[in-house]
């Protein structure tokens, strides 16, 4: 077998892209064994995640991405310790890794074991190559950095235990969306993928909404009422049902339109079913406390004019290769290894 090179790397994601376009295909049993081992992985949300990699890994993003790739000609082991709060959430990481010629010992979050395995396996039998850089490992040893997602509890932990390797630790982040009122019902239509893709369990989901005072709660409502399936899902209800419950006996103010409760709160972090606002007087009041919260921030979705990095609604699940988490650069992390 032929050892890896950048242009083998280029080629076989580029391929990998294409067939990821097929999720059926791609995953086989793996689409129904991940649904039935984590009930939050439902075939319908696990072909999103698969398709937003399909569209990620296109040919003309490749090539752009590849330009700040250094390709290492003394791999180093990388470990990497994968969230599973959504479908293939470690994915990057792994492609990362694998992009500069370093060795991936992957740790799999058992909430997402199968999806990933399937996927590299897919990947390998485009590139056979890749075989001697992909180790599944149960205990991290033996390794050069690591790459670390867990939570802000697990990041002390992390912190600690990696503190003599280079390394990413990276802890609880929460994504917010800013309106001002001009937005279409179709903009807020968007808003509801960015509120309501994989049950908002991912740190790109918005669990917080900035509205300027006098802001109407029904427009926000009106535009998101197609998303109203989403409370037929068993976990997803219970979590409404249970937030709801501690609202109604504390006498908390909050609206309900059946399927996503609405709170007025400071904080970033919502409850699964709840949604998080604030009301603002002028924008630039919300530029700095988004600045001053940066640190917290995974990304921001509007419209609006402010001086903050910031996707457009309905695209806060679709990153482009280079939309790294935590704003901090994989690849330059990696390339620096060497």
């Amino acid at each position: 077998m032929s050892a890896l090179t950048q242009e083998k790397a280029i080629n076989a994601f580029g391929e990998l892209g294409k067939k990821l376009t097929n999720p059926t295909d791609i995953l086989g049993n793996a689409l129904y064994s991940a649904e039935s081992a984590n009930a939050w992985f439902t075939q319908e949300n696990i072909k999103k995640s698969v398709l937003s990699f399909a569209a990620m890994l296109n040919e003309a993003d490749l090539a752009i991405w590849f330009q700040s790739v250094k390709f290492s000609i003394s791999p180093k082991k990388v470990g990497l310790i994968l969230a599973g709060n959504i479908p293939l959430v470690g994915l990057h990481d792994v492609l990362c890794v694998l992009a500069t010629g370093n060795i991936a010992l992957i740790k799999l979050s058992s909430s997402d074991d199968k999806l990933i395995r399937t996927v590299i396996a897919e990947l390998i039998n485009i590139e056979p190559a890749f075989a001697d850089k992909i180790e599944y490992v149960e205990r991290l040893k033996d390794f050069d950095a690591v790459i670390a997602t867990g939570s802000n509890n697990s990041s002390r932990y992390f912190d600690y235990y990696f503190s003599k390797v280079p390394n990413i630790i990276r802890k609880n982040r929460n994504s917010v969306a800013v309106l001002d009122g001009t937005e279409s019902k179709a903009d807020i239509q968007n808003l509801g993928a960015d509120i309501f893709d994989y049950f908002g369990l991912g740190c790109r989901n918005v669990s917080k909404i900035y509205f300027p005072k006098g802001y109407d709660i029904a427009h926000l409502y009106e535009g998101i009422e197609s998303n109203n399936q989403i409370i037929n899902h068993f976990k997803y209800q219970n979590n409404y049902d249970y937030n709801k419950s501690i609202y109604l006996v504390n006498a908390a103010k909050h609206f309900d339109n059946g399927f996503l409760l609405l709170k007025e709160d400071e904080s970033l972090a919502s409850p699964l079913a709840v949604l998080y606002y604030e009301e603002y007087e002028n924008l630039q009041d919300v530029e700095d406390k988004l600045k001053d919260k940066a640190a917290d921030i995974q990304c921001v979705v509007t419209k609006s004019a402010i001086n903050v990095a910031s996707f457009d609604f309905g695209q806060s699940q679709h990153p482009k290769l280079w939309d790294y988490a935590d704003n901090v650069n994989t690849i330059e992390f990696l390339n620096a290894l060497n």
